[in-house]
């Protein structure tokens, strides 16, 4: 303990900890009691009367609060301001005590009276106090609210969806549809839409309240949406459903057991608030071993539009820090808390989120946001601009309501987006230097770490791994960003007048360079990393990108070079005339996929290919006059390590080896925690024999040999990619492909053998829908394969 806190205070460079009041609680604990270690407390906010009483006698004390093991039920926000510690002079430590667990929770706890219904269905009589259940729990665990489809698992949208959630059909079985919540991806899938039913029409269809999660309107999708919240929908086991008319709560246990009689349901939705300002912000508080669960999901309060990016959010989380500096946030434990984990909102100066274990998030993981007033001239959706002859031509922001100089290290942050699947592992907008670094990032709806402007820059991305990304959506990345910042204009004409016209507009808001290197990304539906939108002054460097390769849109000033692309490659999208781009010294082993690219910014050369074809290619264009083809030889590439060896050709390009076993969270109960990371089985490019095989997405895939696979299959040659076995539930079967497939064209190109079907593949799959040809019941069939 006294270690922990001596690394604390040299980390932060704290006072001497000095005279101490110390408070303890436990669960069993009574408020009347002094906050001993013999009789402690039982709440926190008596223990917080306590320390201001303390600190009223002595100014000049720190505080130590620790909480023994065991739940501590909050009946409203702990909220933590000024009075509670304002200057470097002391400092509010609350922790868990080493080695209990100590819970905080946002959830009410009940103890009801069951009785037996109908198909397996148990009723209890709940108070009138209470108006709403927004989730519930038994032993511990959350329960499933009465849903249809049907919650599975495997599914790989919102746990099930159907077309038919939301059909005049379905809706005239419900006796009651008002109060039903509908949850759907966003029509071209970025993001997800959420809305209440207030009723239904004349024509039978739902009327909806909501749908303002997302800022790029274009409607919910047809397929990828479920209701819940539908007392005839209650059907299964471990579903419930909260008759607030009647106060009663209605619930389907396991066969043969009974539904437990201590129960809790969710409430608040902040369970600790830091909250100062920039005049007075609250110092060096420090929160460590907590665990953080129970509250109430969010999505019906994510309503607020970040710039023009496809973000909207809620300024909340079971954690929200605002107005603060100095303060500490470590080795705690955010446990399927119902929307953002932590929420660093507006003015912060120095926030650590430090050793974290953040498990499946309502909706992001750590948030830094600041103020749009802190912004020069502002706009707030994709179509809209503030013209150039009423904008504020002033670099940088306009006042300090924003977070800077503010770090998330050491987390692991898994299968967040559990509601909310616009949403992040980390979420940077209005932000300037925030350092996120070696976190393990994996299982998102979208991305692992998303920026969503340019403003403020200065950001480092480093020694992340982040992986298993984009699960739910598309056209996105695993690192993702956007720079629709004020020089950017919907109509690309407008902008490349004014750029042209004027450079130094582009970094008006992205004025500080913002350094992505040392990270491993993997993005099996998107890219691994994707600057999209405008993303200026970004150098990308010493990174390995397992499998979707690296996209620059429209932008300026990216500097890109000595990084991995794995089974992909480079994306150049839209570049402007002037862009500043330099791309040089990677290595890619597939060609170049540019997109309506006239000038290839100020350098792309000095790279490292895997075929003379794709290099021809790329010199085609008037690049690369100094790069070179073969192979890498890469050190050990079945175990992830991409060093080459000395004697490498790829060296002679200038390419530099960097250390492979520097990513992600250091913290050993952490790393443990994590899932594994999925490295690809072989380099593509090197699949050319006749008896090449590959596992892709859980199928085995190989070229097609002899007249025994050609009378098998009833193929007239030897050519096309032979899908000889597709596993039921894989992820290759939710693509589109069945055992015995064989694949003859994709997105119009023919498909000779597996290094065709890769290459076409891997470089388009973000696109979502491939038009594709197989040879099934030995007969030509069009199919289209979905992400």
């Amino acid at each position: 303990m006294f270690k922990w806190l001596l690394t604390c205070c040299m980390a932060m460079a704290l006072p001497s900890l000095g005279q101490t009041q110390k408070i303890y609680l436990s669960p069993n604990g009574k408020d009347d009691n002094p906050g001993t270690k013999e009789r402690p407390l039982a709440t926190l906010h008596r223990a917080q009367q306590l320390w201001r009483q303390a600190r009223a006698k002595h100014p000049r004390a720190n505080v130590q609060v620790t909480l023994r093991g065991g739940t501590y039920y909050l009946d409203s926000t702990l909220v933590l301001t000024p009075e509670d510690n304002s200057d470097m002079n002391h400092v509010l430590f609350i922790m868990g005590y080493p080695g209990e667990n100590a819970v905080i929770s946002g959830a009410r706890p009940l103890k009801v009276k069951w009785e037996a219904q109908h198909d397996g269905i148990y009723s209890a009589s709940i108070p009138v106090s209470v108006k709403n259940m927004d989730r519930l729990y038994m032993n511990g665990q959350t329960q499933i609210l009465a849903r249809y489809p049907n919650y599975d698992s495997s599914a790989r949208f919102y746990h099930g969806t159907s077309a038919d959630a939301l059909s005049p059909a379905r809706i005239k079985t419900w006796k009651h549809p008002e109060g039903g919540i509908v949850h759907a991806l966003h029509r071209a899938e970025w993001g997800g839409y959420h809305y209440r039913i207030t009723g239904v029409d004349s024509t039978g269809n739902a009327i909806l309240e909501g749908g303002w999660q997302n800022n790029r309107q274009m409607g919910l999708h047809a397929q990828h949406r479920y209701v819940e919240n539908i007392q005839e929908e209650l059907d299964v086991p471990q579903e419930w459903f909260f008759d607030a008319a009647q106060h009663t709560l209605y619930y389907k246990p396991l066969a043969g057991s009974q539904p437990a009689a201590d129960i809790a349901y969710a409430s608040l939705t902040e369970l600790i608030v830091i909250k100062g300002a920039e005049t007075k912000p609250v110092k060096q508080v420090i929160l460590n071993n907590l665990q953080f669960t129970g509250n109430a999901r969010t999505f019906m309060l994510t309503e607020e539009p970040l710039l023009r990016s496809d973000w909207t959010i809620y300024r909340g989380g079971a954690l929200l820090v605002e107005g603060a500096e100095y303060c500490y946030i470590s080795n705690c434990f955010f446990n399927e808390v119902g929307g953002n984990a932590v929420f660093i909102n507006n003015y912060n100066r120095h926030v650590s989120i430090d050793s974290c274990h953040i498990y499946k998030a309502g909706a992001s993981g750590i948030a830094f946001v600041g103020n749009p007033e802190a912004v020069r001239s502002p706009a707030f959706e994709y179509n809209k601009f503030v013209p150039y002859t009423r904008m504020d031509f002033v670099k940088g922001p306009k006042n300090n309501d924003y977070p800077k100089e503010c770090k998330a290290t050491d987390n692991l942050i898994q299968y967040t987006g559990e509601t909310e699947k616009q949403s992040a592992g980390v979420q940077i907008s209005m932000a300037s230097h925030i350092r996120v670094a070696y976190n393990t990032i994996h299982d998102l709806p979208r991305a692992g770490i998303n920026i969503s402007e340019g403003t403020w820059g200065g950001h480092i991305i480093e020694h992340n791994d982040v992986y298993n990304t984009v699960l739910e959506t598309g056209d996105h990345g695993a690192f993702n960003s956007w720079g629709r910042d004020r020089f950017w204009h919907p109509d690309r004409r407008v902008m490349d007048s004014a750029t042209t016209a004027n450079i130094d507009i582009v970094l008006l808001d992205a004025e500080a360079t913002t350094v992505i290197r040392n990270n491993r990304f993997r993005c099996d539906h998107g890219w691994d990393i994707d600057l999209d939108d405008g993303s200026t002054n970004y150098r990308i460097y010493n990174n390995v990108c397992l499998n979707g390769g690296l996209k620059l849109r429209e932008g300026f000033f990216r500097t890109v070079e000595n990084n991995i692309m794995l089974n992909n490659s480079f994306h150049p999208h839209v570049w402007f005339l002037n862009s500043g781009d330099i791309f040089r010294r990677n290595i890619v082993t597939t060609a170049y996929k540019p997109i309506q690219i006239k000038k290839w910014g100020e350098r792309v050369d000095s790279n490292f290919f895997p075929d003379a074809a794709a290099l021809k290619a790329a010199q085609t264009n008037g690049t690369d006059k100094h790069s070179l083809y073969g192979d890498p030889r890469f050190v050990d590439f079945a175990a992830g390590d991409y060093r080459v060896k000395p004697g490498s050709p790829a060296l002679r390009t200038g390419f530099r080896n960097f250390p492979m076993n520097e990513f992600g969270v250091r913290i050993k109960r952490l790393k443990a925690k994590a899932a594994p990371v999925t490295l690809p089985a072989a380099l593509f490019s090197q699949q050319t024999g006749a008896l090449a095989s590959i596992s892709w997405k859980g199928a085995t895939v190989k070229n097609i040999e002899g007249l025994g696979e050609r009378s098998a299959t009833g193929l007239p040659d030897e050519k096309g990619a032979y899908f000889v076995t597709v596993p039921a539930g894989s992820e290759a079967e939710k693509t589109g492909f069945r055992t015995g497939d064989v694949l003859l064209s994709l997105d119009g190109e023919k498909v000779n053998n597996i290094k065709d079907f890769l290459n076409i593949y891997q470089p388009n799959a973000w696109r979502g829908r491939l038009k594709a040809t197989v040879f099934r019941n030995q007969q030509p069939t069009d199919i289209t394969l979905t992400k």
